[in-house]
């Protein structure tokens, strides 16, 4: 089922997640309905505060990036099908001379900007099995792990950009908030009057 997406502006997306047993009820369902919902908006991640849900719980498939041909073909080759659930993940490390890219977020349509991020990372996680596992993750992979990670802990990506930045977006930020905004998938907004 395709769920809405939570615009900028809910304190839904400012909360840190949930951590979660196995017998969270409805997990396997609001997996599937999260890969339907990111597929639905042309996304290559998701985060459950995305669909209103204060969970610690992530869903990535990085497909999308593998057509990109200004990336080594090992990266593009890595990106291809990688698709992973993230359950109670940890942030264990971030490592290596930040870099930037041009990021957006179904949450904050029509918005873009610039963030650096570190380029290798430990992340410890379970997927549906429940079974604790340790990886390392760099590149495009590891940079949507991050921005999708952030989200579980209450971070957007648009507090990484300076405070410059942050003012020269402010009035798209506002029409997010109300609801002035058009996206071809469905939102849900907190501001929006006669919601």
């Amino acid at each position: 089922m395709i769920l809405p997406i939570i615009g900028y502006g809910d304190p839904v997306l400012r909360k840190t997640g949930e951590v979660l047993s196995p017998e969270h009820p409805n997990l396997k369902e609001t997996i599937a309905n999260m890969y339907e919902t990111m597929y639905n908006a042309y996304g290559v991640g998701l985060a459950a505060p995305q669909v209103g849900l204060a969970l610690r719980l992530f869903v990535i498939d990085t497909t999308p990036f593998s057509d990109d041909e200004e990336l080594e073909d090992s990266e593009q080759k890595a990106l291809k099908g990688f698709k992973r659930t993230f359950i109670n993940a940890k942030m264990i490390k971030e490592e290596g001379v930040e870099w930037s890219f041009n990021e957006g977020c179904l949450s904050i349509p029509d918005v873009r900007e610039d963030v650096y991020r570190n380029p290798t990372i430990t992340i410890e996680y379970c997927e549906e099995d429940f079974v604790m596992k340790t990886e390392v993750f760099d590149g495009l992979i590891a940079r949507v792990i991050q921005h999708e990670y952030d989200h579980i802990e209450g971070i957007l990506f648009t507090d990484k950009i300076s405070s410059l930045k942050k003012r020269l977006i402010q009035k798209k930020l506002k029409n997010i908030l109300e609801g002035k905004t058009f996206q071809d998938y469905r939102m849900k907004f907190f501001a929006k009057k006669g919601r």
